[in-house]
């Protein structure tokens, strides 16, 4: 489980996100929208420890990143939007690396990498290196690896992005796997659609404030819009903040 209070990040003179708070329950699964650079990155690097918050509280499985970095890192995982391989490992050194990071026995990562290897289908590439890999394989291996060590709560930042309609699929029955299994589930995405199959709570930020947060039928009724798509335009305020 996560709880945000209050969260501030500045960059300068630039304020990226503005006093947010919101809850992300176990075994739901909750969407992160926003226009571009609305500061939906920035609280999720804040989540993960990578950023340190100017003011505010988060606490994640009842750890705080501020003061428990090294403990955070093993109870989450985390699929960022870089992706990040090493191209010049295997598939399967990739999630080995990060399974030694985790301080997980050679057996149980062999283990854990068998089951993950069927899960996602990768059969076709597992030992592959991953440089020259599709979008939907690079995708299927940053998340393999940021489950390797089985965490609690995932954070996903636009984990579709660039996929074909078969991958996309794909994930999305994974991710409502992890629901089912009782996993915390923060989904960072621009797609409705995921939005809409997905997600039960949805927290859309616009300016670095929370502009709403509800289910989806909750936004459709406080919007009074028959579609999530304009109900997102209508809560953020503007059209033009779909281009900021």
């Amino acid at each position: 489980m996560i709880k945000v209070s209050n969260l501030v990040k500045s960059f300068g003179d630039i304020k990226a996100v503005r006093g947010i708070s919101f809850e992300v329950r176990d075994g739901e699964i909750t969407g992160l929208l926003g226009p571009n650079g609305a500061g939906k990155t920035t609280t999720l690097r804040m989540l993960y420890s990578l950023l340190p918050p100017d003011e505010g509280e988060i606490c994640i499985d009842g750890l705080d990143p501020t003061r428990d970095a090294m403990a955070i890192k093993r109870t989450l995982g985390v699929v960022p939007d870089s992706r990040g391989l090493y191209v010049r490992m295997s598939a399967r050194e990739n999630i080995e690396y990060y399974g030694r990071l985790h301080g997980m026995s050679s057996g149980d990562i062999e283990a854990r990498i068998a089951e993950l290897v069927t899960t996602l289908d990768m059969r076709d590439f597992i030992d592959r290196r991953t440089e020259g890999f599709s979008q939907g394989q690079r995708v299927k291996v940053a998340i393999a690896r940021a489950m390797v060590h089985n965490p609690q709560t995932v954070l996903l930042d636009e984990p579709s992005n660039g996929l074909d309609v078969m991958s996309t699929r794909a994930l999305r029955r994974y991710i409502l796997d992890l629901k089912e299994r009782g996993h915390s589930i923060v989904l960072s995405t621009h797609i409705m659609q995921e939005v809409a199959a997905l997600c039960d709570r949805i927290v859309i930020i616009a300016g670095g404030r929370i502009a709403a947060d509800g289910s989806a039928a909750e936004l459709l009724q406080q919007s009074g819009c028959s579609t999530l798509e304009d109900a997102f335009v209508s809560l953020i305020g503007s059209e033009e903040g779909l281009l900021a």
